[in-house]
């Protein structure tokens, strides 16, 4: 059944690198992806899924379905398609979404015979406000036996870790007055902004080194010579796992009350995006996904652990639903993610064959889960007890 999955690809693949080339030209940020949902949605009805769209009122989110008529498992493949601001597709998302449709594809083809129900999410704005976020605490992948995606890099990674994130706004009122003439009558909310950051800075000696906490001032004043009345800083606060993140949330908090109590402000925080939960990878569905890689001819040796890349909203379906999130090599060059030199190089025809390849590896984790009731059982046992572990 696995020459039919590939066969089916390949039947498709002039379309599907025209969708992937088309949503690369044409970038789109977080939630404004109107284009390229209707571009995938489109391809999906042409292929026989039923497209529910909006999703939870979100109106570039979608889920295509199909179901055999035999029974089987929920399989879930996830599309991201929002670009970065000025860069473009500089994270690849092109090339995740038409991946991830073009697996859904391979995977119909034989599914009829297998039975089972293949879903494929489209969750707008990966790179901010996610969509997994809200779509995982409304339930919508309870029922989902296992979710794959895969994500273009310059090298093979197995599905590995991230880290859980918060996104924390932290505002000081203060009062304005002439910087020269009577500063004595204003109340600096800038000066509380400088101290959040030195009292952070200060705190990070006392954290685990897997933290991360990275900020900047989104408003210090309106003119040097008015004490600011208003400032404000954003920061993204991260960690290996979820407890610890909120503990460091916590004492970031204290470190804005105390600013906000030396300089006279009033203080108000809140979240200006979703929270992240860290990745929980399956590893017995990564391993699956593994041995289709060796399989299909990459060297076992090449394929590396993975790494920790920032944070993902699919963490966040992780706990709802055994996942992977492996790194498939659609690059030759070593650029990172988030740069124009990967953006280029994502844009040509070797990045449209690893993005096809990475289809057909997708496809194939899925058919081999589906046909064994020993892995699927597997699968389930592991993610029970992985998420019983993190919580």
């Amino acid at each position: 059944m696995k020459s039919t999955i590939e066969s089916t690809i390949e039947q498709h693949k002039a379309s599907l690198i025209e969708l992937a080339r088309f949503i690369g030209e044409h970038p789109e940020l977080g939630h404004e992806e109107f284009q390229a949902s209707e571009k995938l949605i489109g391809l999906l009805q042409a292929h026989g899924f039923t497209v529910q769209n909006p999703v939870l009122n979100l109106p570039t989110a979608f889920i295509g379905t199909y179901t055999a008529d035999k029974p089987g498992p929920v399989v879930a493949f996830l599309c991201e398609y929002d670009a970065l601001p000025e860069l473009g597709h500089a994270c690849g998302h092109h090339l995740i979404c038409t991946m991830g449709a073009a697996a859904a594809i391979g995977l119909k083809s034989v599914i009829d015979k297998l039975g089972g129900t293949i879903r494929v999410y489209g969750t707008p704005a990966e790179e901010t406000k996610g969509a997994k976020v809200p779509m995982s605490a409304a339930g919508l992948f309870d029922d989902v036996d296992f979710a794959l995606m895969a994500h273009p890099y310059h090298t093979y990674e197995k599905s590995g870790q991230s880290l859980a994130m918060d996104a924390v706004q932290f505002e000081y009122f203060g009062k304005a007055a002439h910087a020269a003439a009577s500063p004595y009558e204003g109340v600096n909310a800038l000066d509380a902004v400088l101290q959040l950051f030195n009292s952070v800075n200060a705190l990070r000696q006392q954290l685990q080194s897997h933290t991360r906490i990275h900020g900047i001032i989104t408003e210090g004043g309106k003119a040097a010579n008015i004490i600011p009345e208003y400032a404000a800083a954003q920061f993204y606060i991260r960690s290996a796992n979820r407890p610890y993140t909120d503990e460091t949330v916590s004492k970031v908090l204290r470190c804005a009350e105390g600013a906000a109590l030396q300089t006279g402000c009033t203080l108000k925080v809140s979240n200006y995006e979703y929270s992240y939960d860290e990745l929980i990878t399956n590893e017995t569905l990564s391993d699956l996904f593994t041995r289709n890689l060796i399989d299909m001819g990459v060297d076992e040796t090449s394929i590396e652990y993975g790494k920790d890349h920032g944070s993902v909203d699919l963490g966040n379906v992780s706990r709802h639903c055994p996942a992977i999130h492996p790194y498939i090599k659609v690059i030759d060059e070593k650029h990172l993610l988030h740069t124009p030199e990967f953006r280029d190089l994502a844009m040509q025809e070797r990045a449209f064959e690893g993005m096809l390849f990475g289809a057909r590896a997708l496809a194939f984790t899925a058919y081999d889960a589906i046909r064994s009731p020993q892995t699927l059982d597997a699968i389930r046992k592991e993610f029970q007890n992985s998420v019983s572990g993190a919580d």
